[in-house]
């Protein structure tokens, strides 16, 4: 199987299992994981879900290319594919946001209010897709066509991260759903298109 039959398959599941979940599962999980908000699983979630904040992976990863950049070119180049990613993923997920304007979980607890309302900016309708997935996901894809021995480490990582955007009731699951595919999509995307051909690659064949 090809690299692009894998992705078709693995797009397909996602957006399939998202629009399942769209209609059978993320009320019922929202209003289960938001019965646990006064207990240690939720506060444990709430210091996780900070490591999918994409200003960490942004700031070290410029400050990496700019100070490596002609001492170290192969980790500089990593470096720029970390920070393209996020910021390719983080962009595009702003903008999904303010176009679909999907209603976050605690509209659903206050008023019953559940789905789409297109063209938003407040915080209270940008739920999907979940922006901290699509940082985890990016950066743990990332990391994996650097490391790839570690790539379960990196995935799971990602995975725990993108759970904590449904344990603290930030976000439905299908919004994680769509962010952790976004994230992938957006490293994938620049890997092919600028790090991994040899004619102008800026990751050199020694990492890759």
């Amino acid at each position: 199987m090809t690299a692009r039959h894998y992705w078709i398959i693995a797009s397909a599941t996602t957006l399939l299992f998202g629009l399942l979940s769209y209609l059978f599962l993320d009320i019922p999980t929202a209003l289960w994981f938001a019965n646990l908000k006064e207990t240690g699983f939720y506060r444990s979630f709430k210091l996780i879900t900070r490591m999918g904040e994409s200003q960490w992976y942004l700031a070290t990863a410029l400050l990496c290319y700019l100070l490596l950049r002609k001492t170290k070119p192969a980790a500089a180049s990593s470096g720029l594919l970390l920070f393209s990613s996020v910021a390719l993923s983080g962009l595009s997920a702003d903008l999904f946001k303010f176009l679909l304007g999907r209603a976050r979980p605690k509209l659903y607890f206050r008023d019953a209010i559940y789905g789409f309302d297109f063209f938003h900016l407040e915080h209270a309708w940008t739920s999907f897709p979940s922006g901290h997935s699509a940082t985890a996901f990016s950066v743990a894809s990332t990391l994996c066509l650097l490391f790839p021995r570690y790539r379960i480490v990196f995935f799971l990582w990602a995975a725990l991260i993108a759970f904590s955007r449904v344990a603290t009731t930030q976000h439905y699951l299908s919004d994680v759903l769509a962010g952790s595919l976004l994230g992938a999509a957006s490293t994938a995307f620049l890997y092919h298109r600028y790090f991994k051909n040899p004619s102008h690659a800026l990751i050199p064949s020694t990492i890759r």
